[in-house]
């Protein structure tokens, strides 16, 4: 589906008006969404617009990197919407000059929604020009990754209660998350970069503040992103050092055991041996007396650890 947009010479505005009419004398600048587009949709791009095939291409053809191309006449965007069920980056592009701009994304998004409804009131200032509309797609696009950011610091907050199995395969699980969405946000934060820097983009010098607004909000995000993974980073150490003290535990307990065991096994092992000549062997109450040895050994041995401190285990 393709929605058209356009400011005339006496800042009215005018929608959904054929291609073919935007590009009459009384039309100041235009606006032009391909969202969703059929094929036949798609070759407006060269048969009408006549961009480059390479910017088409990158249309047209699998998920490129976020980023800011020059073309003669214009220049053209890559940039990355979120899916906010898998988190994985949607493809918007944009071909930008001083006269129009035009977007295109092959998925409905409601960023665009929220972007039509805010130009559509009175107070928008339309005749500040394309960049406008650059300037909106772009904030609404990086305010829709909130939403997922404060999800999972959520998820960590509810995770850090409880240390267990279950839940550190929850922190793996927000781990690649917080990758995916890094990723995403790192690309967009260099494309605004790029695009405060570039000297080509006279529009973007003279409304400069709204795109640091862009910049500082994806500051901010990169900055929880760190934040979240730096968070489940302790969360699996502590898991690992609960488990290593655990083990540890488990450890000193064997180890308390065989040493109690020990002289005890010793001492059954002498009186095992079947020698005709061993002089306890025939004695009338040998047998209660070896027994209160050993359990006096055991006794005396545990009270000895417990004294050491080798019996406190928390």
């Amino acid at each position: 589906m393709i929605h058209t947009l356009a400011i005339t010479k006496d800042l009215k505005l005018e929608k959904d008006l054929p291609l073919e009419k935007l590009n009459e004398t009384n039309i100041k600048w235009f606006w032009v969404d391909f969202d969703f587009p059929t094929a036949k949709e798609s070759e407006l791009l060269h048969t009408h617009f006549h961009f480059h095939k390479l910017a088409i291409e990158d249309c047209l053809y699998d998920l490129q990197r976020a980023k800011l191309d020059y073309y003669e006449g214009y220049s053209f965007f890559v940039l990355h919407s979120l899916n906010e069920k898998t988190l994985l980056p949607e493809e918007v592009d944009m071909f930008m000059s001083e006269k129009f701009i035009v977007s295109f994304h092959n998925t409905h998004l409601a960023e665009f929604d929220e972007v039509w409804r805010k130009i559509s009131t009175p107070e928008s200032a339309l005749n500040e020009g394309p960049i406008y509309i650059c300037y909106h797609i772009l904030d609404e696009i990086v305010d829709y990754y909130f939403p997922a950011v404060y999800n999972l610091e959520n998820l960590i907050d509810g995770i850090g209660d409880s240390l267990s199995k279950d839940s550190m395969d929850k922190v793996f699980e927000v781990r690649s998350d917080l990758l995916k969405l890094r990723r995403i946000v790192n690309q967009m934060r260099d494309l605004i970069y790029r695009v405060l820097n570039s000297t080509h983009l006279e529009e973007v010098k003279n409304n400069r503040v709204y795109f640091v607004d862009v910049y500082d909000h994806l500051l901010r995000l990169s900055e929880m992103i760190e934040s979240s993974q730096a968070i489940t980073t302790e969360i699996r150490d502590s898991f690992v050092s609960l488990n290593s003290h655990k083990m540890n535990t488990i450890m000193m307990i064997l180890t308390v055991i065989s040493s109690i065991f020990i002289p005890l096994t010793f001492i059954v092992g002498i009186y095992g041996m079947n020698f005709d000549y061993m002089p306890e062997l025939h004695f009338h109450y040998g047998y209660f007396l070896i027994m209160g040895i050993i359990f006096l050994v055991g006794i005396s041995m545990a009270w000895w650890f417990k004294r050491r401190g080798w019996l406190n285990f928390k």
